[in-house]
């Protein structure tokens, strides 16, 4: 028997068992536990770069690899895993995810060699795409529409965040304490216990419709991104007329537009380009990609600043996050209370603004730094304006969808967000590697990440004229009202 949950339209239903729907804080719960994990395992690896360098013998542009081989087939993947939920069930994507996840976290935990280690990472990068969709979905099927479901999603916005920002200091700790195999092993029991949570508490959902996955448009996605995102990381040893660099920035553009003809023909597209004639879901996702590309790359900055130039220990460097850490979460926790007050629009502005201000004062950064002026402070502005203005995206991006795109709606605000992070990271390594011009000394590797940090902040200002033009006269749709 079948019945359409609250907060839905009757083309999206949920399988009812014998057993009692369990409390929607229960639900709220798992979904962010499975969230947390995929986004842990995109910063927890940075504290441990250093030592897998030693170990596996991987280049500087390998190493960057082990961040973005995961995050351009998580954001690649979103689209393919959150249409796959709304047609195959969320409950159903949300364990084959998490299963595919924890067995790669666990082949990367092993790996004996880098390319090994990149392969375990693009593999779990395909569990965590599967997976991330779902944690939305169910959470907003679980929860009605109005103040308990914006509260539920500045939970997931907090988790989310919180599971980004701890990544420094659990990898620290496992690092120093273990050994850096353990930042990937450490999923394992971990995904064991919320797989057996999820398959206990969740129930199935799915929607309507004709049951076609749109492979074409999934690959085709990523591979554009990849090769793009290579393409950008050439311009290091290239320079950006040479052919090296050309010829993969050329067919990365050539895949993304082969992607959008794709999508604009077929039947059953990955991402229907219609949705984004609804303008809150196509500002907010516009503005979550450029924030993506602004924003992501600060966890692994700082990390390497902390330890490379002012000499800290993993765990330290870890340590030394832990109040940006707590400001993401408080940032997320805030938004709310603000979106009731001035709308999600403004509140969005706002947490972009002291995100980029942030991101100005860490570019000011030296050699000589001081604790508290060149990692606290400016690392809880960067973060506590993302908390801020992340929860208020996420709900404007979510509004006016149908219930039927919901898991394609969701997984298109992680795509916006995690793409933009992962082409961000390759730009901005890319402007360190040129401005410290190949010096390994403190003040070149330090001249070259405050060059990052510059530059973030002024992607941040063009997220700001996005908000501000592309919802001029209105508090926003989306509120907490």
């Amino acid at each position: 028997m079948l019945r359409t949950p609250a907060g839905s339209t009757g083309s999206d239903t949920e399988i009812r068992t014998a057993r009692p729907a369990p409390p929607a804080w229960l639900v709220v719960a798992v979904a962010c536990a499975g969230q947390f994990l995929v986004v842990l395992d995109v910063s927890v690896v940075n504290v441990a770069l250093p030592s897998m360098r030693t170990d596996l013998g991987l280049s500087a542009g390998g190493l960057q690899w082990v961040v973005n081989a995961y995050s351009i087939a998580f954001a690649g993947f979103m689209l393919l895993g959150g249409r796959a939920g709304d047609l195959y069930g969320r409950k159903r994507m949300f364990l084959v995810g998490l299963g595919l996840f924890t067995l790669a976290s666990l082949a990367g935990g092993l790996a004996q060699e880098g390319w090994q280690l990149l392969v375990a990472r693009a593999v779990q990068g395909l569990g965590a795409a599967v997976l991330a969709p779902s944690t939305l979905t169910l959470l907003t099927a679980a929860v009605p529409e109005g103040p308990a479901r914006a509260r539920a999603i500045a939970t997931w916005t907090a988790v989310g965040a919180g599971g980004g920002a701890a990544g420094g200091l659990v990898g620290g700790v496992l690092t120093e304490a273990l050994d850096w195999r353990w930042v990937l092993l450490i999923n394992v029991p971990l995904g064991a216990v919320v797989l057996a949570a999820a398959a206990r508490w969740i129930r199935e959902s799915r929607a309507g419709g004709a049951r076609r996955l749109d492979l074409p448009g999934a690959v085709l996605v990523t591979a554009g991104t990849a090769v793009l995102a290579y393409g950008i990381v050439q311009t290091e040893a290239e320079g950006w007329g040479a052919v090296g660099t050309l010829v993969p920035l050329a067919a990365g553009v050539l895949l993304i537009a082969a992607f959008l003809l794709v999508e604009a023909r077929t039947k059953v597209p990955l991402m229907p380009l219609a949705l984004f004639r609804v303008r809150p879901v196509a500002v907010a996702n516009a503005a979550m990609f450029v924030c993506g590309m602004g924003s992501f790359a600060m966890w692994f900055f700082m990390t390497l600043y902390a330890q490379n130039v002012l000499g800290y220990t993993p765990v330290e460097a870890g340590l030394a996050l832990v109040p940006s850490s707590l400001a993401v979460v408080a940032g997320s926790k805030l938004a709310p209370r603000l979106m009731r007050r001035i709308g999600a629009r403004n509140v969005a502005v706002l947490g972009v603004v002291t995100t980029a201000a942030g991101f100005f004062w860490q570019s000011t950064m030296t050699e000589q730094g001081v604790y508290v002026t060149t990692i606290m402070l400016p690392g809880i502005a960067m973060m506590a304006g993302a908390g801020l203005a992340m929860t208020p995206l996420a709900s404007l991006a979510t509004s006016g969808a149908a219930a039927s795109d919901a898991g394609l709606v969701s997984g298109l605000v992680n795509t916006s967000r995690t793409l933009g992070g992962a082409l961000g990271l390759s730009v901005l390594s890319t402007v360190a590697a040129s401005r410290s011009a190949g010096r390994s000394d403190p003040a070149g590797l330090t001249h070259g990440y405050a060059g990052a940090f510059l530059w973030g902040g002024s992607i941040l200002l063009v997220a700001l004229v996005i908000l501000i033009a592309g919802l001029a006269g209105g508090r926003g749709k989306a509120s907490a009202e």
